[in-house]
């Protein structure tokens, strides 16, 4: 992890903000829908009510379930398809040449990579929804962190401009009691049950191993405990959990899901930002997460129980302390993250960077031409970059991408003091 501070963020006269209609092209890569795509289609969304917005997708974007980020794009915004594996970069390619976008916003690695490359006179900004997970983000124009943790990570030699543009919040309304205790007896939970709730991808970096042997170690009585989601470890999970654990799948209601909880889990090992803790708290109901990078910037601000990552007994605790205040409501003003909020940064990002020099065209080569240094950067001391690559499980593919990011920065930057705690 690089531990240089970024350059801090430009502000734009609130008169650029306000002149033409620009044309923003989003592009995402994935298949199904959670947090990532979920934003993609907020963003693609608010941005259309003033701007033209096409998205790009792959054309097998539905998931093993059937499942979309599709299934939620409001109408009106124009959507192209790529192959996801042959020629994917010549159709990109095609698709850019042809709808002449002034903003290329990239989401995740795949399409950052390839919108990376090719040549154009559109700029590039790319949302950090994980990490710099690989050298083409540091060719982009703008990067958009979603957590103040991102920022620190941004090399002192990356030429483009860091914003802090959380995820989007949509409000979802109160609902009436009937309709929550109807969702109750939907989940297995009666009047007197105590509801626990996980909301996520079932894969091994949210955790949900050990929110289950938590729940089994709490041994909390009438406890009920829902993990609503699907994902690679759902079927391994479901041979070993105890009774009162039910597993729901994917389900396009989880918004109203999250009023019928007592209590809300967030057990991830790795979460850059959390949004399912956001929704939890847009909800009323109290939250536990686990102290990853996100949810403890979200915890400077907000009444979240912080545990640490992978301690089933800690949790188990933190279950039993909840359960004993019995069910309970909380209030908090989550206006920071708006989608009407999130949509003007993301726009004001955009006319900063059109209104500066451009620090990477794309290349075929996947290499963009080094941009031109100030004399006063050029005279300054070299860059200290420290990588401190992740242990354990997925540490292998860390271990690499931060050897691939280091051989960049010593490409764009010979003189940079570029290290290994090792």
């Amino acid at each position: 992890m690089v531990t240089v501070p970024p350059s801090a963020e430009s502000r734009v006269p609130q008169e650029s903000v306000t002149g033409r209609r620009l044309r923003v092209m989003h592009v995402i890569l994935s298949r199904g829908f959670a947090g990532s795509e979920r934003a993609a289609v907020e963003a693609c969304a608010a941005l259309s009510r003033r701007h033209d917005v096409a998205l790009v997708v792959r054309n097998d974007h539905r998931d093993r379930s059937g499942v979309s980020l599709l299934d939620e794009l409001e109408p009106g915004i124009e959507v192209f398809e790529v192959p996801p594996r042959w020629r994917t970069q010549h159709r990109l390619a095609e698709v850019i040449e042809r709808w002449r976008p002034d903003i290329i916003h990239t989401h995740l690695r795949r399409g950052t990579r390839y919108v990376a490359r090719i040549k154009r006179t559109a700029r590039h900004v790319s949302t950090l929804h994980l990490h710099l997970n690989g050298p083409h983000y540091l060719r982009t124009d703008a990067l958009f962190c979603i957590s103040e943790w991102q920022l620190a990570t941004v090399p002192s030699a990356y030429h483009g401009r860091t914003y802090l543009v959380p995820n989007s919040l949509v409000s979802h309304p109160r609902l009436p009691p009937e309709r929550i205790r109807q969702l109750r007896a939907e989940l297995g939970a009666g009047d007197d049950d105590f509801l626990i709730g996980g909301v996520g991808r079932i894969v091994p970096r949210k955790g949900f191993d050990v929110l289950l042997q938590a729940f089994a170690q709490a041994q909390l009585p009438q406890a009920k405990l829902v993990i609503v989601g699907d994902g690679s470890e759902r079927g391994s999970l479901q041979r070993l959990v105890a009774d009162g654990v039910r597993f729901e799948g994917f389900r396009r209601d989880v918004k109203d899901l999250y009023q019928a909880f007592d209590l809300f889990v967030c057990p991830s090992r790795y979460e850059p930002f959390g949004r399912v803790i956001a929704e939890a708290l847009d909800s009323g109901v109290p939250v536990i997460a686990c102290a990853s990078h996100g949810p403890r910037d979200i915890a400077r601000r907000y009444p979240i129980d912080l545990v640490p990552v992978d301690d089933a007994a800690t949790m188990a605790a933190a279950l039993r302390r909840h359960h004993a205040a019995g069910r309970r409501r909380i209030e908090s003003d989550l206006a920071e993250f708006s989608l009407e909020r999130t949509a003007a940064r993301m726009e004001q990002a955009y006319w900063a960077v059109l209104s500066s020099p451009s620090t990477a065209s794309g290349s075929e080569s996947g290499f963009a031409a080094p941009p031109r240094v100030p004399a006063a950067v050029a005279s300054a001391p070299p860059a200290r970059v420290l990588f401190s690559p992740v242990s354990g499980p997925g540490g292998a593919g860390e271990l690499m991408r931060s050897l691939i990011i280091a051989r960049e920065l010593a490409k764009e930057d010979p003189s940079a003091d570029i290290r290994f705690p090792w």
